[in-house]
């Protein structure tokens, strides 16, 4: 049986990136999974999907959610965060739980990011996407999205 209707909603509000342009080849090149960025301008950083909180680094720079369909959803905050080695973003859930789509999982203390220079375009990527078919991007690339109300993406599984 195939779904042709899972949707991925905005983790963070911002403006939608194209993942090509991402100023690093891990993300640009789909290294670690396919998808769509986004500029966040937003300082809460939401569940995208329901599931299990599969992946919680201890940096709390990223995260991954695996949803019943098995498809894993990893949400990168900003590039380079894991230099600041935690340092303001402050985890609201741990590994093992289980959230609802527009759960707060992260808050973000933009001053303190900004004060380091952080570049805030957050991957969103399906990490196994060998399990998705059709994965397509929902909004149009430089559309602003509000997190946990846009969708940002949508695939079949």
């Amino acid at each position: 049986m195939t779904n042709e209707n899972n949707r991925i909603l905005a983790p963070i509000s911002g403006k939608v990136v194209e993942l090509a342009t991402v100023p690093d080849p891990v993300f640009s090149e789909k290294l670690t999974g396919d998808g769509c960025a986004i500029l966040a301008d937003g300082s809460d950083v939401l569940a995208p999907i329901d599931g299990e909180i599969t992946l919680f680094f201890e940096t709390k720079h990223a995260f991954a959610i695996t949803g019943a369909d098995g498809v894993q959803v990893l949400v990168h905050i900003g590039l380079d965060t894991v230099i600041l080695d935690g340092e303001g973003i402050t985890a609201l859930h741990h590994t093992g739980e289980h959230v609802t789509a527009g759960t707060p999982i992260l808050r973000l203390d933009l001053p303190v990011l900004q004060k380091h220079h952080i570049n805030l375009i957050s991957p969103v990527l399906i990490v196994n996407y060998d399990k998705v078919r059709h994965l397509t991007p929902a909004p149009a690339i430089g559309e602003e999205v509000a997190a946990g109300r846009d969708c940002v993406l949508q695939y079949a599984v």
